[in-house]
């Protein structure tokens, strides 16, 4: 048997996604170098670790029993190059997190200071839609997410980080007067939201069912930048997050809009799926966060307080 530690880390990605195209993806592997790999390592049992069948791959009974040692086996070496190092501050390794787009103004606040003590750990952060965010946890490709709901469909544990405050806002130009609190608002001007599936999306969905709100013209955007740009330049109104237009609201080019029963609140949400194997990575970033959570509040957040 001369199979490689790469090798291994190759068929865990094809056994996790079924897939060489999403597999070569993880890896950031060409298709053809991931199907080398996977074959050089199947040509070294007797018996056949997957198959093909109608060009779907699926892992074979014995597969599932290697997948299993060869999960175990890299944990091992994980474990044992974090030893070899024999200092805390040189933890090594990669570091794997999935956040919602909005999630890019609170996530880097939580790892900076643990980046500067374990300059040896490498962090790869994938910003994107909420929906990208659960499939990345339920395939168990991170080792952590950050989402404001939590899922519904996917066991997790959390740690919750701070509260997500939504608004109604608007531009200086749509600035109505503040008189005007009942349901005309979302008939005068469009309501800008974003794409299905987000979770600002929903929860703005959810309110505006609560509140038997029909809005009387939609525009819909796939990113919150682009929501806020659309409000910045008065094509309408939008509730967003608190939390992404700190600078609008200091430089006066966005407001909040009074309105009965908004604000909205949720939590921003540090996720992993439960009974999920943690890397020594993983835990000391557990630690840290739990450790340094009311100081990272204090320091960079405690401006939300005022809204």
């Amino acid at each position: 048997m001369k199979y490689s530690l790469h090798q291994l880390e190759v068929f865990l990605a094809v056994c996790r996604h079924q897939s060489i195209t999403r597999a070569a993806e993880q890896l950031d592997l060409t298709q053809p170098a991931v199907s080398i790999q996977l074959k050089n390592f199947q040509d070294q049992f007797r018996f056949p670790l997957t198959e093909t069948v109608a060009k779907q791959i699926y892992v074979t009974d014995f597969g599932h029993e290697v997948e299993e040692m060869a999960t175990c086996i890299l944990s091992e070496v994980e474990k044992l190059n974090a030893k070899a190092l024999g200092n805390r501050n040189l933890l090594s390794g990669t570091l794997k997190i999935s956040i919602v787009s909005t999630g890019k103004y609170v996530m880097p606040y939580f790892l900076s200071s643990f980046l500067r003590q374990y300059s040896g750990v490498e962090l790869k952060m994938n910003v994107t839609n909420r929906t990208q965010v659960l499939t990345d946890l339920s395939d168990n490709v991170i080792d952590f997410a950050l989402v404001s709901l939590p899922p519904s469909k996917i066991p997790v544990n959390e740690i919750p980080l701070l509260p997500n405050k939504l608004f109604l806002v608007g531009n200086d130009q749509l600035r109505l007067d503040t008189s005007e609190k009942s349901k005309e608002i979302f008939k005068r001007w469009p309501l800008i939201l974003r794409e299905p599936g987000s979770g600002t999306r929903t929860t703005i969905e959810r309110f505006l069912e609560r509140n038997r709100i029909i809005p009387g013209r939609k525009i819909e955007l796939t990113s919150n930048e682009a929501v806020k740009q659309a409000v910045l330049a008065g094509i309408g109104f939008s509730i967003m997050p608190l939390i992404g237009i700190k600078n609008e609201l200091a430089d006066k080019s966005l407001h909040i809009v009074p309105y009965r029963g908004l604000q909205i609140t949720t939590t921003w949400r540090f996720v992993w799926r439960k009974q999920k194997t943690h890397s020594e990575i993983s835990k000391r970033l557990l630690e840290h966060i739990a450790g340094n959570r009311k100081a990272i509040l204090k320091e960079h957040f405690s401006w939300q307080t005022k809204f």
